[in-house]
This record gives structure tokens, C-alpha cells and sequence, in this order.
């Protein structure tokens, strides 16, 4: 029988600018309209939802570094890439919300090391959880439209529930991603206000009509997720050890929480930074799970207790 985890300061003011589309209910291009993507499969969002509800909040990231490797007694070549993936997966993929692997961590062994990624999404998936490739790209045209068909197109064999996207090149640049999730009822999660200090540089810079940039491409994603029941399939990315949010998350959408755990965040900080969207967060753990393999039963055992922190967290607030 599968064995399912349980489910789990002020919110920003930032104004509602920007936010075309919203009066009749649509996103800026109403792809985002919740129903079912042309492939046939339900939105991201409704998706998540359901697994969030079901499994609870909980994202288990999984981040092959070298010296995860070596701690759990592995080597750092593909063959400890791939014991250390398929016993993550098996360990955690029928009963956590959703699984990120890394793809950089892959991408460094070559293509061998892209097959193991392939293989991990494939069995993850076939497990229950939802997959969210944690890839960041960022691009323009042609480029960014073939990003997205590696990764939202239901014939690439690295397809994923949702992917991580970088909108520095102007929210714009995303649209061939936006535009292939809608076809294949996948999500997209845009990089907003990132847990690393260096981010501020950009995200806390202030636009020409006065709002951060952070603002301005919040206000996009809830533009793309207007009117979407029950959650939209545009995310925000939003570092978990940040101190202040100082934006209105309010986006309708899904909130990535990166920074559990090994970063220095844990459950209890969520609700003082996403306020009344506390219920959207998908907070992200790696390091704070991982460390604690190769026994499946203590790596299980790790992310209960997560999702146990971050349900009474939630319920709390």
C-alpha cells in the first residue's frame, strides 16, 4: 500500500498595476483558461492542487552534488549518480507532492548523465509524484521555443509536469514556454524574488512605472492565471530565507519555496513571509532530506517530518 506524507509577515503590498487581462477573467493571452491542455491532460495547477491536498505541500529537491555522492558512499561518476537517483525516487516519488530534480547535476556527467535524468522523471512520474525540472532557462524565439519542447512537449522524452524559467530577458521571452505548457497541461514557475543575496540587484530594481521588477513580473503571472480554478499553472519562484517578501504574491498560482532546510528557512518561517498565500506555497527541501540516505527508510522518514513541520505550519496560520 502506498504510504502518502500528510498535508501541511505580513503579505506584500505591492500595487495591482499591470495586471491586463484580468477584467475578463483571461491571461494576457488566455492560454492559462483552466481547462484541459489540447494533449488532454489537466492544467498543472489542477493538478497540484489535487497532489498538495492529497500528499501535502511538500517539493523534495534532488540535487546529485559530489559530495552527497560521497557521503552516502557513492562515487561521483554516473554509476553513483544513477544508485543515488533511483534510490531517491524510489524512496520518496509515491508519496511526496512533488519531486525537483536539478538538471545541472545531470548535465555535468554528459549525455549519460542526461539518460539517468530522463529515466528518474519516467519513474517518478509513473510513481505519482509530480516532476518539476528545475532547469532555469532563459532565452528568446526560436531558442526558447526549443527549451520548451525539451521540457513541456509530452514527446520529449525529458517531459515534466512544470519547469523553472528565468524572465530576465522580459516576460515576453517566455511566451513560447507559456504557449507549450497550455498545449500539454503543464505549469511553468517564473523566477520572481530568489533566495540568493545578489538577486536584489535586479528583482528590487524599480521598473520605469515605479514597481520592482519583482512586482512587474508578479503582475504578469497573475495576468496569465486570471480567473483560473482552483490554481493556476504559472508560478512564482520566491526564496524561502528571504526576510521580507515587500510584493503582493497574490498571483493565483503556485509559490515555490526554495531554501528549506539546508539553506536556513524552515516551515515555521512561511507564513510570516506568504501571508493569506501561504496555502499555494510549494516549499522546496534538498539537502535537509538527502543527507540523511542511502536507507530509503530514513530518507522517508526525513520528508515526513518536513511535511509534518509545514502542515502544522499552515493549519497555524
Amino acid at each position: 500500500m502506498t504510504e502518502e506524507l500528510p498535508g501541511t509577515g505580513p503579505e506584500g503590498h505591492g500595487n495591482r498595476q499591470g495586471r491586463q487581462g484580468q477584467q475578463d477573467g483571461r491571461g494576457e493571452q488566455g492560454n492559462q483558461d483552466g481547462q484541459d491542455g489540447q494533449d488532454g491532460q489537466a492544467p498543472f495547477g489542477a493538478r497540484l492542487r489535487q497532489a498538495m491536498d492529497t500528499r501535502g505541500q511538500l517539493c523534495v529537491g534532488i540535487d546529485p552534488h559530489g559530495s552527497l555522492l560521497t557521503a552516502w558512499g557513492l562515487s561521483d561518476d554516473v554509476a553513483g549518480l544513477e544508485r543515488f537517483t533511483r534510490t531517491t525516487v524510489e524512496a520518496l516519488a509515491d508519496r511526496v507532492a512533488v519531486l525537483k530534480p536539478q538538471s545541472a547535476f545531470f548535465e555535468r556527467f554528459g549525455s549519460r548523465g542526461i539518460a539517468v535524468l530522463e529515466k528518474a522523471v519516467e519513474e517518478a512520474r509513473a510513481a505519482g509524484a509530480l516532476v518539476l525540472m528545475d532547469a532555469k532557462r532563459g532565452d528568446i524565439g526560436s531558442t526558447m521555443a526549443a527549451y520548451a519542447a525539451t521540457y513541456l512537449d509530452k514527446d520529449s522524452p525529458l517531459f515534466s509536469d512544470a519547469v523553472t524559467v528565468s524572465p530576465y530577458l522580459g516576460f515576453g521571452s517566455l511566451r513560447p514556454a507559456l504557449d507549450a505548457a497550455a498545449v500539454s497541461g503543464a505549469g511553468v514557475f517564473v523566477l520572481a524574488l530568489t533566495s540568493n543575496p545578489e538577486g536584489g540587484e535586479v528583482q528590487r530594481a524599480t521598473a520605469s512605472d515605479g514597481r520592482s521588477v519583482a512586482q512587474l513580473m508578479l503582475d504578469h503571472m497573475a495576468a496569465e492565471n486570471a480567473g483560473v480554478e482552483p490554481l493556476g499553472s504559472v508560478g512564482a519562484v520566491v526564496g524561502a530565507t528571504l526576510a521580507r517578501a515587500g510584493v503582493d504574491l497574490a498571483v493565483n498560482g503556485p509559490l515555490l519555496a526554495p531554501g528549506i532546510g539546508a539553506q536556513g528557512a524552515t516551515p515555521a518561517d512561511l507564513p510570516g513571509l506568504f501571508g493569506a498565500e501561504v496555502g499555494n506555497v510549494v516549499p522546496s527541501v534538498s539537502r535537509g532530506v538527502l543527507r540523511h540516505g542511502p536507507d530509503i527508510s530514513a530518507l522517508r522518514e526525513a520528508a515526513r517530518r518536513f511535511a509534518d513541520e509545514v502542515r502544522t505550519a499552515v493549519s497555524a496560520s
